[in-house]
């Protein structure tokens, strides 16, 4: 993704809006969307799809960066 800088941004782990390990306020800032609503999304896929979002929530806490 580009913005108005023309370079793009990295994706981080959020260090303000964090309940277990700042993944879905890494999401909500990055997409500039309301921390709850990613919150919420992300309980009810992993209810849909029968755990598969949790395993992809702890791949992106065990590989995304944390900001400095």
């Amino acid at each position: 993704m580009t913005f108005e800088s023309g370079s793009p941004r990295e994706f981080t782990l959020s260090s303000s809006q964090k309940m277990i390990g700042g993944v879905c306020g890494g999401i909500a800032e990055y997409f500039g969307w309301d921390v709850n609503v990613v919150r919420l999304a992300t309980v009810a896929g992993a209810i849909l799809t029968g755990g598969t979002v949790v395993l992809i929530y702890l791949a992106a806490l065990m590989l995304v960066p944390r900001r400095p």
